[in-house]
């Protein structure tokens, strides 16, 4: 064991962690290194049985973390469903002739995918395969089409059921149940402003989005509308009335909740006759890769974490947030810069390994409501998605998209911040009105 002060091995952790960022290596790989080694260097030899009956308490014996693979499964197995088709030609029928209608068909189906899919890539995926050519082809401008795909896909991190939730309420010792609830009304919220400044825009600036010729919306009947939309609404109310009406009626918990919403994905994908043993094999070979990813991420954040509360530099952390000035809305406005600046760089499983465990007791001695401030850190990370370099939504949406739109980069990068910005804006909503937070998980059934 070597000898050092709490604040040099805070400094030399943290700083070997954002190198470690830039190298290129796996996230988890350097946080799992990091923690050994500085374990090592702290705690000596025995760092390995430390850390091993942290992880087999705090994960493998956790059967609220038995819900991501089944999360995972039935967003997977949606994919094959084809409700996104079905729900992009009705919506398309009817809002298609107001300017700015094909994307804000895109963010409705975005926010339907995000209460039934739940996972990023999945969502960012099938908007830019089914809503992006149609609004380019159309004469939409390439950065307001790539922007909404980016910000509709990535609201599955937000509106449950999302795996997010399942992660970060044991690190914060939360509900996973009432942080589902906490998140509908800020995530619906988010949305709607985000379809109000899409229909702003394009009013403003008509050629952002034009409005589709009469001749193509006059092909189908009003009858034809109305059956066309109720057929294609139908099975994600159920999908999300079958994972989140349980929680609420207080009928199952967030984990068996999980396998109601896997076996009810399953019966669509049967129903839209969908279903083969091939679909079952690849849904789970998906959901075993997703799932290792996620799970390698878990212990090596679980190591991390061990080793930089357990050698005290936790503590150094947050004396240091705690002397902002300002009294405690300075402080909670650093923490919300910290999870900022960090969403540039990190992915926001590591994010809320590195940043949780220390910034939530802060809350709590600031008399900050738990589920408030989780849920505000929680919006917080929707810009992580969008903020490059490591920005998931940008790069999903540029590998995505055919390369004949003539969709750059520098397109999508244009067409996001405007969405980063509406996210800023929101988080200031939720600080003035805390009860969009609140007030559905106050209405749980226990």
């Amino acid at each position: 064991m070597i000898e050092m002060s709490k604040e040099v091995l805070t400094i030399l952790m943290l700083s070997a962690i954002f190198i470690g960022v830039f190298t290129g290596f796996p996230l988890a790989m350097i946080m799992g290194t990091v923690g050994l080694f500085f374990g090592f260097i702290v705690f000596g030899p025995n760092i390995g049985d430390m850390l091993y009956s942290r992880i087999v308490d705090g994960i493998l014996t956790n059967y609220i973390f038995l819900a991501v693979p089944l999360f995972i499964f039935m967003g997977n197995m949606l994919e094959y469903s084809g409700i996104t088709e079905k729900l992009y030609d009705a919506l398309y029928l009817w809002l298609g002739g107001i300017r700015g209608g094909l994307a804000l068909v895109t963010m409705l189906i975005g926010t339907i995918l995000a209460a039934t899919v739940g996972i990023i890539a999945a969502s960012v995926t099938m908007l830019a395969v089914v809503g992006l050519p149609s609004m380019v082809k159309k004469g939409y401008d390439k950065s307001l089409a790539s922007g909404t795909v980016c910000a509709g896909g990535c609201l599955g991190i937000l509106i449950p059921p999302s795996i997010m939730f399942i992660i970060y309420a044991p690190m914060a010792q939360l509900s996973v149940g009432k942080m589902f609830l906490a998140a509908f009304l800020p995530g619906f919220l988010l949305s709607a402003m985000y379809m109000l400044y899409i229909a702003i825009r394009c009013w403003l600036q008509p050629e952002m989005g034009p409005a589709l010729p009469p001749e193509e919306r006059e092909k189908v009947s009003f009858g034809k509308k109305i059956m066309m939309l109720v057929t294609s609404m139908l099975p994600p109310v159920i999908l999300v009335m079958a994972v989140l009406g349980v929680i609420f009626l207080g009928v199952a918990a967030t984990t068996e909740a999980a396998g109601v919403g896997a076996f009810a994905a399953t019966l669509l994908v049967i129903a839209f006759r969908k279903f083969s043993f091939q679909v079952l094999f690849k849904c789970s070979f998906e959901t075993l890769k997703a799932c290792g990813f996620v799970l390698l991420i878990v212990v090596m954040g679980f190591a991390f974490v061990g080793v930089f509360v357990g050698s005290g530099a936790g503590e150094v952390f947050a004396n240091a947030i705690l002397s902002t000035p300002g009294g405690k809305w300075g402080v909670f406005g650093i923490i919300m810069f910290v999870c900022f600046i960090l969403g540039f760089f990190m992915d926001w499983i590591a994010i809320v390994f590195i940043l949780i465990p220390v910034v939530t007791p802060i809350a709590k001695q600031l008399n900050f409501d738990p589920l408030w401030f989780a849920m505000m850190v929680c919006v917080n990370f929707q810009m992580s998605f969008l903020t490059p370099p490591f920005a998931m939504a940008i790069f999903i949406v540029r590998g995505v998209a055919p390369p004949e739109l003539g969709i750059t980069m520098s397109d999508i990068i244009r067409g996001v911040w405007p969405f980063v910005i509406l996210i800023i804006v929101a988080l200031f909503l939720l600080v003035a009105f805390p009860d969009i937070i609140l007030w559905l998980p106050g209405k749980m059934i226990k």
